[in-house]
């Protein structure tokens, strides 16, 4: 076990949203001594403020450059330096925090968190993204530069904690698991008719938009089929996702000695991050308890692969390696989007996905750029336009 040294500087990048306010709120429920260097939120100015009020850091961050005026008036008098824009974000991700969590959501959060990987920092990595889209790079960059990626999501958390390093050779499986979102037990015919507000119906979490239907198409678990190739070096053939209702248990590791492991925690994210921040040690807090008596039974399925593409699109992306999960996130992210301003249905989304990767492969564009984030960056670009072409094919037909 390490020592947990503290007060610890820190900075948390997208502190507005459900990660980030989860790890303020662990911060108090724990009542660590934190030194905040900074907090960075999107466009959610008046909490950003009332955060920074309460936790005092060097600098508060709104990326939308239109909000900074009111950002400086509710931080008049305070002392707190308020910023703006991308930029400044970068900024506060390479200060000198030695604890840095990522939660900014989408492809936004790549640029911060290489930058704090630059930094040596401990990266408590909540945003997908910049393992779908530079994973290697990030991992590399992070142990060069003497710091770590901790994994937050609870799927990934629940690996990082039972698998031996010392045993890695013999591991024979991992096993994520998944709550199948609202259209677990539907028929894809009643996928192919579902709502937005049905989609957005998360059984057992209340996320943000953009994760929420990511949680119900299965795309949030092919993205961490990839994070899990990254993160564990493990192929994706011996990756497999398994849903499990209840969201009891988190992932299982499998051993070639027929030995398998499993952590179990209530659906609540703070037990990861409160695992992220103390390690390599843990932090006593007044954590939800899990009482296996009151849990119920304990179920799993396979996933349906006729209702959930996304499962094996990731994967081939993966298998295609290089720039095509960044592609594949792209072209996600359009999709979603299309879905959610009501112009494309439910299982358009996977098709478009799909589409996009088969025009790009098709027509070779995928960036080869040796910068890892411009690389991403010039791969995520195309894509969008491509899913966006796929897109407006679809409203037209």
């Amino acid at each position: 076990m390490g020592t947990l040294n503290l007060p610890r500087k820190v900075s948390v990048l997208g502190s507005t949203g459900s990660i980030g306010v989860s790890t303020l709120d662990l911060f108090e429920q724990a009542c660590v001594e934190v030194d905040v260097v900074g907090l960075t939120a999107g466009r959610n100015v008046a909490r950003l403020a009332e955060q920074a009020l309460r936790w005092r850091p060097q600098v508060a961050v709104i990326e939308d450059e239109a909000l900074l005026p009111e950002l400086r008036e509710r931080l008049s008098g305070s002392g707190i330096r308020a910023e703006a824009g991308s930029k400044s974000i970068v900024d506060v991700a390479s200060a000198d925090a030695q604890w840095v969590m990522s939660a900014i959501v989408g492809f936004a959060g790549l640029a911060p968190t290489l930058a704090a990987a630059k930094s040596g920092a401990v990266i408590a990595l909540a945003n997908k993204e910049s393992l779908v889209c530079a994973g290697p790079s990030l991992l590399r960059t992070a142990k060069l530069a003497g710091g770590a990626v901790v994994p937050v999501d609870s799927e990934h958390s629940a690996i990082f904690q039972v698998l031996d390093p010392m045993a890695a050779a013999h591991v024979s499986r991992l096993i994520l698991t998944s709550s199948g979102g609202p259209f677990r037990n539907a028929t894809r015919e009643e996928m192919a008719a579902a709502t937005l507000e049905q989609a957005l119906a998360h059984p057992n979490f209340s996320m943000g938009a953009k994760i929420s239907i990511d949680s119900a198409t299965m795309m949030n678990k092919g993205l961490e089929v990839i994070e899990a190739a990254y993160l564990f070096s493990m192929p994706p053939e011996r990756i497999e996702v398994l849903v499990h209702p209840q969201q009891i248990i988190h992932s299982l590791v499998e051993y070639a000695d027929g030995s398998t492991l499993a952590q179990l925690g209530p659906p609540d994210m703070r037990p990861p991050i409160a695992c992220a921040f103390a390690w390599p040690d843990r932090l006593p807090w007044p954590a939800p308890k899990l009482d296996l008596v009151t849990a119920g039974p304990l179920t799993f399925q396979h996933p349906d692969p006729q209702k959930f593409p996304a499962l094996s699109i990731a994967k081939q992306a993966l298998a295609t390696g290089g720039q095509a999960p960044a592609a594949m996130n792209a072209a996600n992210e359009r999709a979603v989007s299309a879905f959610l301003d009501r112009r494309i249905r439910f299982l358009d989304i996977p098709n478009v996905v799909a589409e996009t990767l088969e025009r790009m492969d098709h027509g070779r564009s995928f960036s080869t750029a040796n910068d890892a984030v411009e690389s991403a960056r010039e791969t995520d670009a195309a894509a969008r336009r491509m899913a966006d072409e796929v897109v407006t094919g679809l409203c037209a037909a």
